[in-house]
């Protein structure tokens, strides 16, 4: 079995660049290479560094500028296996965690995409009194599948459903977009429990400089306007009337 694994790195210093290459060496670690292969797709932001390669990976260096769902379709244009996983680069992969959703994958033909669990990430309280192991959001729609941007396991034929990644998301509220482009397209995600990834830190903020804003509240505006554009058409208006309301009391007194 093949799967393809997209990190996208950062690493403009040695603690950057070190948490690439611990979340390479874990994954590397977590299974039995004899069954399950890896093909390693670094898509490295830090073009001062190349041609440096990471090891066991395919390291590749964007000319064009950072947008994350961007370079994620890079990535996923650059690799052909059924199975994909879309990574953040701080993550520590834990034993058997592929193999266990490949499982769960295998029992439910529905499920396309899927989340491990991490024990650091602050789910809802109510996912730690399941006892299954594969939290089906169609059956728990209230838990919203456990649904976490950092480490997204699909199979590729959802790309054929949903299209590649709206590059218009460069950071904040990717995420959110991919979790409304399932439910719009009525896509299967699933929590799996017993695949274990731990999530270890959230460094990229600092780094983003002079372009913070437009990353973050700047991508709250694009993802208001795509899927909620009627609620602000009518605050709009709400305001527009409430303007001209108070126009003509004024005018009338």
């Amino acid at each position: 079995m093949h799967i393809d694994i997209i990190f996208l790195s950062y690493a403009k210093n040695e603690h950057l660049k070190a948490l690439t290459i611990q979340s390479i060496k874990t994954l590397l670690a977590s299974e039995d290479t004899t069954k399950i292969q890896f093909n390693i797709l670094v898509i490295e932001s830090n073009k001062a560094l190349e041609p440096y390669q990471f090891d066991n990976t395919t390291t590749i260096y964007p000319n064009e500028e950072f947008g994350f769902n961007k370079y994620l379709n890079m990535g996923i244009r650059a690799s052909s296996n059924r199975y994909v996983c879309l990574c953040n680069n701080d993550l520590i992969f834990h034993k058997n965690w592929a193999s266990n959703i490949l499982k769960a994958l295998h029992k439910y033909s529905t499920i396309y995409s899927a989340n491990p669990f991490c024990d650091k990430f602050n789910y809802d309280e109510r996912i730690g009194y399941f006892k299954q192991n594969i939290i089906l959001r169609s059956k728990n729609p209230e838990l919203n599948g456990g649904l976490t941007g950092w480490c997204i396991f699909v199979k590729r034929e959802i790309f054929d459903i949903i299209g590649l990644l709206d590059e218009q998301f460069t950071f904040w509220y990717a995420d959110n977009d991919y979790d409304l482009t399932l439910k719009k397209n009525n896509i299967e995600h699933a929590l799996i429990m017993n695949s274990k990834v731990t999530h270890v830190a959230c460094t990229s903020h600092d780094l983003l400089g002079s372009t913070l804003n437009e990353m973050t509240y700047g991508q709250y505006l694009k993802f208001q306007k795509k899927w909620h554009k009627k609620s602000i058409i009518r605050r709009a208006l709400f305001l527009i009337l409430k303007k001209l309301n108070l126009t003509c009391n004024l005018l009338t007194n």
